[in-house]
């Protein structure tokens, strides 16, 4: 084991570091972990445990390959690791901050440290559960997936034989994914369909889940999940049975399977994936996300949010895009961009021919088949991806900056190192070792340095992580990362330092950002008695809203006062300079742009490989997520507002995700 030293983390003890507005409240409800004596982490204590897990992985790594291994030199970078984390200077993603803790990864892999996941169906006859199992155990990981439906028409699905043999379900992750793999393949006649299917061993609702915390939902929301598949696959409706009895038994003797066979659909395929999604959120003790990816003449993929019941039930969980050709006609789809923002696109061609647009084409990625949930990434099947996050507006230099670039891609490279549980992952992770170092703040630096100055950092700091990559590489005997830089959408990570999230512009100068929070939550006392504004939610139960007065400090524009060409143009001119994956943009557009989404498609099809679209909308909620507010209002509301107090254990959120508010579940 790695430690840092005690006189180091000496000076640490009892201090707070410099957050935002929102920060130690984000840090406390989501990242910091409970500690034995009941009371849980500080930010120091955090940072100790990630530092620490993080130089114990890469000395373990060295000392199975017998490689070098410099206890002083370690200690000197791990300390400086640390104080750049301090500093706000980079931070791991959340789901690092979360889950780096060495009794976890032993037990689990690196499954939970990696942020998201995509996974093909374009072998379904070959393996026809992989895809859906896949995205099951990722997904009740905590691990955004991204899926396309290649495999439409690949397989024939048929009534199923069944046997009354009783499929006992076991209370672990590996349990819940078994029975989807046996129903899913009864369908195309691999298994027997379960008739009785026995839920008697699945926690309770309510009960906690010791390993990644939190309450568990029971059983109902799998059991729900195996009636809906069949619904699906049979189109059928269920009613002729109860989804559980008193014992909890699952009972479809009664139901019968018998339907003429079909070639699956796209529809089927989305619809299974959303499901799997809507069953593991169940009880809103997790979070996800998803994303679904569909061929562009596939016209039942293009009405698939239309039907309302559907899209109420489950749909709502995949954000949708359209995979692109170069060239084609994209008023087919921008109509319906225009009203809900969906569909999204996706450029398969340019995600494999290039990395950095600069660069030119390369073919370095020709394997990818999709992209994470966000579209940051681009990925092969099965293959995950880690993230970190760097502040450039915190730093006074370029050399400071390029200085914490080398603890930013240290950070992620070392998670490459950990295997997942997963096989198949790992067979395209070693070889790829992709991370995505990425940046958030970039319309604050934009205001600070200027563009031009900014972008110049951002050519020079990719080139200065290339070198890193082929020096760090070398030393761990490890191939050389296939991609190593992309812009995220960041989710709460940018509110611990007080940032815009991403290349994203703030609400505002001045907002009021409301958060929800369950009534019976401890955080509630601290907040108000601290002076914050906390109010009953108007449309959800047993829920409050605390709300945050907020100043941008590096304000320009806010995201109301940009166009939609620079937001598509400030994208493309990152995704040449800076991320060799992917930019995850959502380009936010007035009604008077709307009519303009395809001619933008054309001229920036070349330049991109993902984006999406949001319109803006004067929604006038009162409880909205954020409302803009005058520089008096947020002086009024600041002077009422004393320092929070810290107290016992206060984390309550647990499973993280694919980091961006537009693509969480």
């Amino acid at each position: 084991m790695f430690k840092l030293s005690e006189q180091f983390i000496d000076e640490y003890k009892g201090k707070q570091p410099k957050w935002g507005e929102l920060g130690y409240f984000v840090y406390k409800r989501t990242y910091s972990r409970s500690l034995q004596n009941g009371k849980s982490e500080e930010f120091w204590q955090t940072l100790q445990r990630v530092v620490e897990g993080v130089y114990t992985i890469q000395k373990r790594h060295c000392d199975s390959l017998k490689l070098p291994w410099n206890a002083h030199k370690a200690q000197k970078s791990a300390q400086e690791m640390y104080r750049r984390m301090w500093e706000f200077k980079f931070l791991p993603p959340g789901r690092g901050l979360w889950a780096f803790d060495l009794d976890l990864i032993d037990k689990k892999g690196s499954g939970p440290l990696n942020n998201c996941a995509f996974v093909s169906t374009d072998e379904l006859s070959t393996s026809f559960t992989t895809p859906f199992t896949f995205a099951m155990d990722m997904l009740m990981l905590g691990v955004g997936v991204g899926f396309d439906t290649t495999g439409k028409n690949l397989v024939t699905i048929s009534t199923p034989k069944t046997t009354t043999d009783i499929f006992v379900v076991e209370d672990t992750r590996e349990g819940w994914v078994k029975l989807l793999e046996v129903v899913l393949d009864s369908f195309i006649k691999v298994n027997h369909f379960p008739l009785i299917i026995d839920y008697s061993k699945v926690r309770k609702e309510g009960e906690p889940i010791k390993t990644f915390g939190g309450t568990a939902s029971g059983p109902i929301p799998l059991a729900d999940l195996i009636m809906c598949i069949v619904e699906i696959f049979t189109n059928k409706r269920t009613g002729e049975f109860y989804l559980l009895n008193e014992n909890n038994i699952q009972d479809f003797s009664k139901f019968n399977f018998e339907f003429e066979s079909y070639k699956i659909t796209s529809e089927n395929i989305v619809d299974v994936f959303n499901l799997i999604g809507r069953c593991v959120v169940s009880g809103n003790v997790r979070r996800s996300s998803e994303l679904a990816i569909g061929n562009k003449d596939d016209k039942e993929f293009k009405k698939l949010k239309q039907n309302k019941e559907k899209l109420i039930h489950h749909r709502w969980a995949s954000n949708n895009s359209v995979s692109c050709e170069i060239g084609m006609d994209y008023l087919e789809f921008s109509g319906d961009t225009s009203i809900n923002g969906e569909p999204g696109y996706i450029w398969l061609e340019n995600a494999r021919q290039y990395g950095r647009l600069k660069d030119g084409i390369t073919d370095v990625d020709s394997k990818v088949k999709g992209f994470n949930p966000c579209g940051e990434q681009k990925l092969e099947s099965m293959e995950m991806c880690c993230l970190v996050e760097t502040f450039p507006v915190n730093h006074d230099t370029y050399e400071d900056f390029q200085r914490t670039l080398k603890y930013a891609y240290l950070y992620a490279k070392t998670v490459t190192l950990i295997p997942t549980h997963d096989s198949r992952t790992n067979a395209v992770m070693m070889r790829n070792r992709r991370i995505g170092t990425s940046m958030s703040g970039i319309t604050s630096a934009f205001q600070r340095f200027g563009k031009r100055k900014f972008f110049n950092w951002c050519d020079s700091g990719y080139s200065y992580l290339k070198n890193l990559d082929k020096m760090y590489s070398d030393w761990l005997c490890i191939p050389k990362s296939i991609c190593i830089s992309t812009v995220k959408p960041s989710g709460t990570i940018p509110f611990l330092p007080g940032l815009p999230p991403g290349i994203h512009y703030p609400h505002s100068e001045y907002y009021i950002r409301n958060v929800r929070i369950n009534h019976l939550s401890p955080l509630l006392q601290l907040y108000k008695d601290a002076g914050y504004q906390i109010e009953k939610d108007e449309s959800v139960p047993n829920t409050l809203v605390i709300s945050f007065p907020i100043h941008e400090k590096y304000f320009n524009r806010g995201k109301t006062d940009v166009s939609m060409w620079e937001q598509l143009e400030t994208a493309a001119q990152m995704q040449y300079y800076w991320s060799d994956n992917s930019v995850s943009v959502t380009v936010t557009f007035s009604k008077s742009e709307a009519k303009d989404i395809s001619k933008a498609l054309e001229l920036y099809e070349t330049r991109l490989k993902s984006v999406s679209f949001l319109p803006l909308e004067d929604h006038g909620y009162k409880q909205a997520p954020y409302i803009t507010i005058t520089k008096e209002e947020y002086e009024k509301m600041i002077s009422k507002i004393k320092p929070v107090k810290t107290k016992e254990d206060l984390h309550e959120i647990t499973d993280k995700f694919c980091d961006g508010e537009s693509c969480q579940i």
